[in-house]
């Protein structure tokens, strides 16, 4: 058995949900000494560390080591890898375990042909949730000038994410009897007037389209209004996903949000901004040398890469995004094993 492959299997056996990280950091810590590389376990990550001894850029490979709970509608034990055919199934075996096995594996095999300045495996904590240890880690990291951020994209490369901004939307009304409410000219209903807004989403923020990952959305997700049956509610309030794009920054999204709408818009996370790698990336250049076939694509879902947009960085590992948290959580093989080899040769064009 090929040794990524019996890697993934011994970290899929260990159940790693968010916060219960220490058994499976242990294990990769021992598999990387075993391998040879220079390696800290610490509250942040497990990091390892390959040096060439000549001055040069410092890449980075980039994933976590956590999974979400397993949930219900397994067909099989989430925490027993089970390979059937070319497929593993367990829980985190795509998301992002593969991805973690097959970089531990490619750091190992290209250690010791570095040209110029060095490589880091950087395995967080908690990514699932929004305790990730990443922002720590990389700061204990020190430098970096590329990254390449480790989840399921069938080996394709993501050169933008988009990010996730929350908001509440929240409406104020006058609690009344409901019998009288039609009596009451000043009278507002919360719930009426937060539908209003709800109704203005579908394209509020339409004008500026990203060249790749479209338009900014705005989904209502929660709704909370009520005070008893025949009351209306003096609040009315709506949860919105906000998948953002680069064309529009944070601060700007909010404003015209708030400017745009009639009730009061809450922004209750902004920290998850888009990314995108930059033009005249060298790292996409030397993947693109070393993989012609890749193809590039803009990712709708949230990773690490945004603690480490500062630097050069694209997205890529082995498995399918959309198997990612659901029951019988599987993996294509093949994949694991070619993104071995792509992730060493590309570690080595890099850093030439």
């Amino acid at each position: 058995m090929p040794t990524e492959i019996a890697l993934l299997k011994e970290l899929v056996a260990i159940p790693s949900v968010s916060g219960d990280e220490a058994e499976v950091a242990r294990l990769l810590e021992t598999a990387a000494r075993q391998s040879g590389l220079d390696v800290v376990r610490d509250d942040a990550s497990v990091t390892m560390r390959a040096e060439s001894g000549r001055p040069g850029p410092i890449l980075a490979f980039i994933s976590h080591l956590d999974t979400v709970p397993p949930g219900e509608g397994w067909t099989r034990d989430p925490f027993t890898p089970l390979i059937e055919g070319d497929l593993l199934y367990g829980r985190g075996s795509g998301d992002a375990k593969a991805s973690v096995a097959a970089m531990t594996t490619a750091a190992a095999d290209v250690a010791a042909r570095l040209r110029a300045g060095a490589l880091l495996v950087i395995m967080g904590y908690g990514e699932e949730t929004r305790n990730t240890s990443m922002p720590v880690a990389v700061e204990r990291a020190g430098r970096i000038d590329a990254a390449l951020v480790g989840e399921p994209t069938n080996l394709d490369v993501a050169v933008a994410q988009r990010g996730l901004m929350m908001a509440n939307l929240v409406a104020r009304g006058d609690q009344r009897h409901a019998g009288y409410a039609a009596q009451d000219g000043a009278f507002t209903n919360a719930i009426v007037a937060l539908a209003k807004d709800l109704a203005r989403l579908d394209g509020v923020v339409s004008e500026r389209a990203h060249p790749i990952l479209g338009l900014t959305t705005v989904t209502p997700t929660m709704l909370e209004a009520g005070v008893g049956r025949n009351v209306t509610p003096p609040v009315a309030r709506a949860v919105l996903d906000i998948r953002s794009t680069p064309a529009w920054p944070h601060d700007e999204l909010a404003a015209a949000l708030g400017e745009r709408l009639e009730c009061e818009v809450a922004i209750t996370s902004d920290r998850l901004v888009p990314c995108e790698t930059p033009a005249g990336s060298g790292l996409l250049a030397a993947a693109c040398r070393v993989r012609p076939e890749l193809a590039t694509f803009g990712s709708p879902t949230c990773s690490d890469w945004v603690f480490v947009r500062h630097a050069d960085t694209i997205k890529c590992g082995p498995g399918t995004s959309r198997r990612s948290h659901t029951p019988d959580e599987c993996v294509d093989l093949p994949e694991v094993s070619a993104a071995r080899a792509f992730y060493a040769r590309l570690a080595e064009e890099y850093l030439r």
